[in-house]
């Protein structure tokens, strides 16, 4: 349940706790260090206009100089508020705390190294949501740092749908770097897995809210720009393909696959791992998530199957042409 991974040490150094009163959204981004980029991701935040929102930062363990600055910085703001857990949670756990900490009809999401392309986006966001009272998350259109072009290593939907990286469309996930939920969602599914730690966290929530018949809404004309920094990015070589792996597999545990249906999955990820060099990393993915204790099982109802064989297993081709394009092709995270 969301909350659940709040640390006994959160606590709010400077800023103001959201509005008692009923508000529009809560806009919530996660800082360890990236100083310049972080200021530049709050000040978009600020800058949004159209609706009533609550800016809530949460700090995982920035150096000591960088919290000092954002203290001093914002301290003025009553939109604004600043927590400091005094660890890396990792990115569910980090948003699932910093979600518990409003009460917006919405949650909007910011990467750290991300700004809004315009100030209008996320009033946009809500008029989509109040438009389609069934959908439970947006993700957002991420683009380059030319604000032109697609970020393609954020996309994480079948490469066949990038020509239409400007259009909206259903989806069964999101990517993480600028996206909406709806808070009612959010409380139905039960928010984040903090144990996935890193990467799939957005599909495994979009699979619990997909169960429970909402759906998922990639909106190309809802628009951010990622810059990627290098700063403090975990690599392929280490502990992101382990996880990438490792949560991918528990996932598909949590939804009754047995290790056999698995297989494929396994042989196409050690393949897109060996061809980078990454095998080692790879297999310690597996070995964790077959060492992990097995999770509560669930089982998808036929209306969920036909939701994600329309909206992925139909756009991602055979399994001969998803190894040709994501295996022997360009990675895609």
């Amino acid at each position: 349940m969301p909350g659940d991974a709040t640390p006994p040490s959160l606590r709010r150094t400077t800023g103001s706790p959201p509005p008692l009163d009923a508000y529009d959204a809560d806009i919530v981004i996660l800082s360890l260090n990236r100083m310049d980029d972080t200021i530049e991701a709050i000040n978009s935040a600020l800058e949004q206009r159209g609706g009533i929102f609550h800016i809530t930062v949460l700090d995982q363990g920035s150096a000591p100089e960088m919290v000092r600055q954002l203290r001093r910085q914002f301290a003025h703001r009553s939109d604004f508020a600043l927590y400091e857990a005094g660890t890396n949670l990792g990115v569910p756990g980090g948003r699932t705390t910093a979600a518990a900490l409003g009460h917006g009809q919405f949650i909007v999401a910011l990467d750290n190294d991300a700004v809004f392309a315009t100030p209008w986006i996320v009033a946009k966001t809500l008029r989509l949501f109040r438009l389609s009272p069934d959908v439970a998350a947006i993700g957002f259109n991420i683009l380059a740092a030319d604000g032109k072009q697609p970020d393609i290593a954020s996309w994480g939907y079948p490469k066949a749908m990038l020509p239409r990286f400007k259009e909206n469309f259903d989806t069964t996930t999101f990517v993480g770097a600028g996206h909406a939920i709806r808070r009612s969602a959010w409380a139905a599914a039960g928010g984040y897995d903090p144990s996935l730690f890193f990467t799939w966290e957005e599909y495994d929530f979009c699979l619990k809210a997909i169960a429970l018949n909402w759906r998922i809404t990639y909106a190309g004309s809802l628009s951010v720009i990622h810059k990627i920094s290098p700063e403090a990015r975990i690599t392929w070589s280490s502990q992101r393909m382990c996880y990438f792996v490792r949560n991918r597999l528990i996932i598909g545990r949590k939804w009754g696959a047995s290790w056999l249906a698995l297989t494929p999955h396994i042989l196409g990820y050690l393949l897109k791992a060996a061809r980078l060099g990454h095998l080692n990393a790879a297999w310690s993915g597996v070995k964790a998530a077959y060492n992990t204790a097995p999770p509560p099982r669930r089982r998808m109802s036929k209306t969920m199957r036909l939701y994600i064989r329309r909206n992925e297993t139909n756009r991602r081709g055979s399994w001969f042409e998803r190894l040709r394009l994501e295996v022997l092709g360009r990675i895609s995270p």
